[in-house]
């Protein structure tokens, strides 16, 4: 199973606007997507209450996971995402 590891840019971590935005591009992907805090607590990418849920700060790393053809490219489009800030977007 791909997996990235990616640094959150946004100044507010995955908070309300991140937070739904990456949730949104995630559930637009056609693949099941993971995200998972340094603390080993897991959500399904696509929920944005999941996202919510796991208090992202900024600067902090977490683990992006897919499966099945393409992961690969929507890994590094929501990776994208995440290293981008995302309260200017």
């Amino acid at each position: 199973m791909p997996e990235r590891k990616v640094v959150v840019a946004s100044s507010v971590g995955l908070h309300a606007r991140p937070a739904a935005l990456f949730s949104q591009a995630a559930a637009q992907l056609g693949h099941p997507v993971t995200l998972e805090k340094s603390d080993g607590k897991r959500v399904n990418a696509a929920s944005i209450l999941g996202v919510l849920s796991l208090g992202i700060a900024h600067g902090e790393e977490v683990v992006l996971r897919a499966d099945g053809d393409g992961a690969d490219a929507a890994l590094d489009s929501l990776a994208a995402l995440l290293e981008s800030d995302l309260d200017q977007a």
